[in-house]
């Protein structure tokens, strides 16, 4: 087989192992202004830093002054770079990108940095985070102004080529930045964007700071990021979060500040439940300290006499050690994890599929063995993970086992850049289960219905308040909409929102029905 075969197989062969019940992250964005240095693999390691945010893609743009170069693939970022084309990649503008898509299929064309040309010659390459909700009146647009063509074989189809497309047509009579300024206030939805064209690196973050982007010090540069976490891999001092609404610009001349829009903070709460790497920091609060905390008032809330409090690692595991702490129970670990098992381009047998989460998680029989255990998870989507896992702890002799859980009921999609289920998907709406929730469903009546359908002894989540108390944040600054409903961000009709926009964009005309905010938090209802 060739590497050009190779590399249409794996593309067909992507995510066919990945469990199906947890939530997806968005993507991963950063960026190097940086002369002087290796700024292609400063971007590498800044990527592999965020490749828990996406898994499906990676790609770097590298610009030296005269021109931007571009390379990805499909796979992780380990697999799509190598030391020789890292090498190849010279200059002192680097923008990086690791991709889940929550608008565009899993295909080459979607993966990122884009790349479009102006009228003037000059390159702009493009990597975003988030997930727009007013796509398709965006392309339509586009498809006006002769900048987008679906039918084109190989075209991309997500919201991040859209943009780029439309960034790169209005510097047609102006420079990138004036371009962006006038684009990115019609943008709606989350967006965490890094670009750049040959001299001059640029960072943008939504009015409603959905998803979080910071901005740090290099000796002889500057860097953004998704997460602080990135920063310390590549040894950049943190300087501060980009501001909700602020188009950041960095050249020879330094950093220079604009605002597109006024501020207005929706941050997303699942960053400090699951979605960032505990080591990261957002709004000035320690992700990892949160979820410890999380563990604590989860522990007031649901206490429970038991002999060992086990996290279902990774991600449960400070929500654990905050339990055990709020509980005085002892803490263990009774799972191990499978520090290798992720993507693979290895179609699995229906036999090895059935293993399921065994193929991730092994229990330590003479740890769980005669014990009642209290099982803390980050959260609850379809339930399939949880059902394997307690299965599989009673069958390694746990006498009885209680789980609670470091988030409330998910309930509602997102549509700010996490590919949750729809709501007919979600156990919390009785998915999977022999009963249904109807609006006004008493809460009581479904952690039950929850719990018989998983198998545990007792359940019990973090209320909202508790959540939102542990971040230290105001409520008033925070989106927590999959698990209220309410939407801080006006979205279209519910055919033409989220991940599958560009599937029912009629391509002759559209004209998005958009609801106003007081309205926007119904739109979901199962």
């Amino acid at each position: 087989m060739t590497s050009a075969d190779l590399s249409v197989h794996t593309r067909n062969l992507l995510a066919s192992t990945e469990p199906e019940n947890e939530p997806r992250e968005e993507c991963g964005v950063f960026g190097v202004w940086a002369p002087g240095e290796d700024v292609s693999k400063l971007t590498y390691y800044g990527l592999y830093a965020l490749q828990h945010r996406g898994q499906e893609a990676a790609g770097i743009a590298v610009a030296d002054g005269s021109q931007v170069l571009v390379f990805k693939d499909l796979g992780l970022v380990s697999q799509v770079f190598d030391e020789q084309t890292l090498a190849a990649m010279t200059g002192h503008i680097a923008i990086g990108h690791c991709r889940y898509s929550t608008t565009g299929s899993t295909t080459w064309e979607n993966a990122q940095p884009i790349f479009r040309t102006t009228a003037s010659g000059s390159g702009v390459a493009l990597g975003h985070n988030g997930n727009l909700v007013n796509t398709a009146e965006l392309a339509e647009r586009g498809r006006r102004l002769g900048v987008l063509d679906p039918t084109r074989p190989g075209a991309a189809n997500s919201d991040s080529d859209t943009v780029g497309a439309l960034l790169a047509h209005g510097a047609k009579n102006s420079t990138i930045e004036e371009a962006a300024m006038e684009l990115l206030p019609q943008l709606r939805g989350a967006f965490c964007l890094t670009f750049m064209d040959e001299h001059t690196l640029y960072a943008a973050r939504d009015p409603w700071g959905i998803r979080p982007l910071c901005l740090g010090r290099l000796d002889r540069g500057w860097v953004v990021a998704s997460e602080t976490a990135a920063l310390d891999i590549v040894g950049a001092s943190f300087v501060r979060d980009i501001e909700p609404g602020e188009l950041l610009a960095i050249d020879a001349n330094g950093v220079r500040s604009s605002r597109f829009a006024n501020p207005e903070p929706k941050g997303c709460v699942f960053e400090y439940v699951y979605l960032a790497r505990p080591d990261s920091t957002i709004a000035g609060r320690s992700v990892h300290a949160t979820r410890v905390e999380i563990g604590r008032r989860l522990a007031k809330e649901h206490p429970i006499d038991a002999d060992l409090v086990i996290p279902v690692p990774e991600s449960g595991t400070p929500a654990a050690v905050g339990y055990a702490q709020g509980s005085g129970l002892p803490y263990g670990q009774g799972l191990m994890k499978n520090a290798y098992v992720g993507r693979t381009f290895i179609q699995p047998s229906q036999t090895i599929r059935q293993l399921g989460i065994r193929l991730k998680l092994n229990p330590l029989r003479e740890v769980i063995r005669g014990k009642r255990l209290v099982v803390v998870d980050d959260s609850i989507v379809r339930g399939n993970t949880q059902r394997a896992l307690i299965r599989m702890l009673r069958e390694a002799g746990a006498l009885e086992i209680h789980v609670r859980i470091a988030s409330p009921p998910v309930k509602w999609p997102c549509f700010y850049g996490i590919d949750f289920a729809s709501p007919a998907e979600l156990i919390a709406n009785g998915a999977g289960t022999r009963d249904s929730v109807e609006e006004g469903h008493d809460y009581d009546e479904m952690v039950e219905m929850v719990r018989r359908s998983i198998g545990s002894d007792s359940l019990g989540y973090i209320s909202i308040d508790g959540m939102i108390g542990a971040t230290e944040q105001p409520a008033s600054r925070l989106c927590a909409a999959c698990f209220d409903g309410h939407y801080p961000i006006a979205l279209p009709t519910e055919h033409r929102a989220g991940k599958d926009a560009f599937g029912v964009v009629d391509t002759d005309s559209v004209t998005p029905t958009v609801l106003d905010n007081d309205n926007a938090d119904v739109l979901s209802r199962p």
